[in-house]
């Protein structure tokens, strides 16, 4: 889905009084969890525990953007040409539609002042496009996100941080940023693109600091390749934060609207650092529009 209308997503900005925003929620919506219907969360999470942080937290919305991973290739998969075996991890699993939806429906019933939205996090939607796009069209997703978790190496897909063990780390990250300008570039299927820089979580304490100015050439061509495409940077907080740097970077490069996940896989972490998260947008020139569920613009 690609977003050609942020600001009827996101809402027009609101004025900035000096005591802040103009809005009656402290926090944003968090648009990346995941529940027990994710193949990783391994009995720890649970959509409706999920909810009730959120409320707890006074969060205006959630999306449960559920894992959507393939092991096998389906008509019109790129990665079916390739000559490259699919299955990066031995615990993905279908995502099961049906009782997923069900979930959802429950919660928006349980929790009426909680915007409960639904999602997938779509991993390498450019090599599974068939695949994903049957998935999508057999529901209904109000958010997508991309994500590259896996790169091809020796005829195989293998989980990108992985590689930190066989590649120098800076060269294993310019392979990423390479991966995802493919991503961006090769899928119109997701609207946020989840975690830029995922490997970069197991960056090895042997390799020194993360240089992320090191890297300002491959950050900027991947933030010019989503921002041609009118699509939305994920402000992931699991990861290592997105500094006021990268996020300036991002405007610099034509970026519009940034998006806050948590990438929870369990209720405690719902929300997690969301006031830092804000701080370093707002930083770097972003804030809430009138919906309080919606994308920060610029």
């Amino acid at each position: 889905m690609r977003t050609t209308a942020l600001a009827a997503m996101s809402g027009r900005r609101a004025a900035v009084p000096a005591t802040g925003w103009d809005t009656r929620w402290v926090l944003p919506a968090d648009n990346h969890v995941h529940s027990q219907w994710s193949y990783d969360t391994f009995g720890h999470a649970s959509m409706v525990e999920e909810c009730q942080r959120a409320v707890d937290l006074g969060l205006p919305g959630i999306a449960f953007t559920e894992h959507l991973d393939f092991t096998d290739y389906g008509a019109g998969d790129a990665i079916a040409t390739m000559g490259v075996r699919p299955g990066w991890w031995d615990a993905i699993r279908p995502l099961d539609i049906t009782g997923y939806a069900a979930s959802i429906e429950e919660c928006r019933h349980r929790f009426p002042s909680l915007r409960v939205m639904s999602g997938v996090e779509a991993g390498e939607p450019h090599l599974f496009a068939g695949s994903t796009s049957a998935v999508l069209a057999a529901g209904s997703f109000d958010r997508v996100l991309g994500s590259l978790h896996a790169l091809a190496w020796e005829n195989r897909l293998v989980n990108a941080s992985s590689l930190l063990r066989v590649l120098p780390a800076d060269e294993l990250m310019r392979r990423y940023f390479a991966g995802v300008v493919e991503l961006i570039e090769g899928s119109q299927a997701f609207q946020v693109l989840a975690h830029v820089d995922y490997p970069r979580r197991h960056w090895p304490v042997s390799a020194g600091p993360y240089p992320e100015d090191g890297f300002e050439e491959e950050y900027r061509a991947v933030l010019r390749a989503l921002a041609s495409s009118d699509r939305v940077l994920e402000i992931n907080t699991y990861s290592p934060m997105a500094s006021v740097t990268l996020l300036t970077w991002w405007r610099q490069e034509g970026g519009t609207a940034v998006s806050f996940g948590s990438d929870a896989h369990m209720s405690a972490r719902v929300g997690d650092k969301f006031s830092e998260a804000m701080k370093v947008a707002e930083a770097a020139g972003f804030g809430p529009g009138r919906d309080p569920c919606g994308f920060w613009t610029r």
